[in-house]
């Protein structure tokens, strides 16, 4: 085994899952280059842009009706929006209307795509936020004016209502169109792992993955496993705010970086699940609980399940000895052969390399050798 932080990686020993469709190979990807493990369930797939009746209908309707503003929100779904229009025939005629109304350009990206496109923004925001945006209409005067969005999937909390309660009209133009994945297996089987808390941590990179997540969970019957899971011991990181809102809505706590990135949201994965870790002296050494395997002095020590089930069991009343009818049930499928306690615990003992950090009480049970306060060097 490799010992030390920087080969290991931040994120050795936790399980990630990932519920994301689009770029989800480029999130996993970054994930496992911190040693984590891995496990990708898509929560919805897109429908293909050029395949979207709802689209090709909408974008007629602009071309034969101008819109007074047209407000792009994203850069993929600017591009896949004229990509669409080229494979129906009608590229032109959408860049041309365009070319005649208020075109406004959430961030810089957006505008980048803009431009790729032959266009000019009247406007974009260095911050790349959609209330800035609506400020701006708010403030130029909406009433009676015609304003399309460019929708991206997610909702978009206020922006459209508070344009129509100023008077405008507004017509979404459905760039994405979110549908359950075609596959739903991977998905139970991730929510499978999120209600046993098999999981450390769970990302999400669109709200409407989200809410999908969460509806599949009340399906199957399993939501109230899975809040309590996301609600206690396994991280729900959402790559922003508008992201989060399906999981607060339900009072899951969230985290999210300051910048709405994927290589931020990796970043903080990164320094939120070490600080999670239960780290004990044991024995004379330092021990670090992690997901699926244990840092004993920042030696990474992969541990079976079983052998995880004990170790947290133990380390819940760390000192204290643990009954084997306790540790019996804290195993996975446990049965009522207490040897199988005796099993798990010595395969436990060969996977930690160090046989003394858990000692065996006779006719009593097992308990973790925590060291006196101050006796281990760098411990807490």
């Amino acid at each position: 085994m490799q010992d030390d932080d920087t080969t290991h990686g931040p994120l050795a020993g936790f399980t990630v899952g990932v519920t994301a469709a689009r770029r989800a190979e480029e999130l996993a990807t970054l994930l496992k280059r911190r040693g984590a493990a891995v496990q990708h369930a898509p929560a919805l797939r897109i429908v293909p842009l050029a395949d979207d009746s709802e689209l090709l209908d909408a974008t007629k309707e602009l071309i034969d009706h101008a819109p007074d503003v047209v407000v792009a929100t994203t850069a993929i779904g600017f591009r896949g929006w004229v990509e669409a229009a080229d494979g129906w025939g009608i590229g032109d005629a959408l860049l041309e209307r365009l070319r005649g109304v208020e075109l406004l350009a959430r961030g810089p990206k957006v505008k980048g795509s803009v431009r790729a496109a032959g266009l000019t923004e009247a406007w974009s925001p260095g911050s790349e936020s959609l209330a800035e945006v609506l400020d701006r209409l708010l403030a130029e005067g909406v009433a009676g004016r015609r304003i399309a969005v460019q929708l991206h999937g997610e909702p978009l909390p206020g922006f459209i209502e508070s344009l129509q309660a100023a008077g405008a009209e507004t017509v979404g133009v459905p760039v994405y169109r979110w549908m359950p994945p075609q596959d739903i297996a991977p998905l139970d089987r991730l929510l499978d792992a999120t209600a046993a808390r098999a999981l450390d941590a769970v990302t999400f990179t669109s709200a409407p993955a989200a809410a999908s997540f969460l509806g599949r969970a009340e399906e199957r019957g399993l939501l109230p496993e899975v809040l309590g899971a996301l609600r206690d011991e396994v991280l729900a990181a959402c790559v922003g705010p508008v992201t989060a809102l399906p999981l607060q809505a339900r009072a899951i706590p969230t985290v999210q970086p300051e910048r709405f990135r994927l290589g931020p949201l990796v970043q903080l994965v990164c320094a939120q699940l070490p600080t999670r870790a239960r780290v004990l002296p044991v024995a004379g050494h330092r021990v670090e609980i992690r997901g699926h395997a244990v840092l004993v002095d920042d030696e990474l020590r992969a541990v079976p399940p079983a052998g995880m089930a004990l170790l947290r069991t133990l380390a819940r009343r760390p000192g204290w000895v643990v009954a084997r009818a306790d540790l019996l049930r804290a195993l996975p499928g446990s049965g009522t052969d207490e040897h199988a306690v005796e099993t798990a615990m010595a395969r436990l003992r060969s996977a930690l390399g160090a046989p003394k950090l858990i000692q065996t009480v006779v006719k009593r049970g097992y308990r973790l050798s925590l060291d006196p306060a101050g006796d281990t060097p760098g411990a807490p």
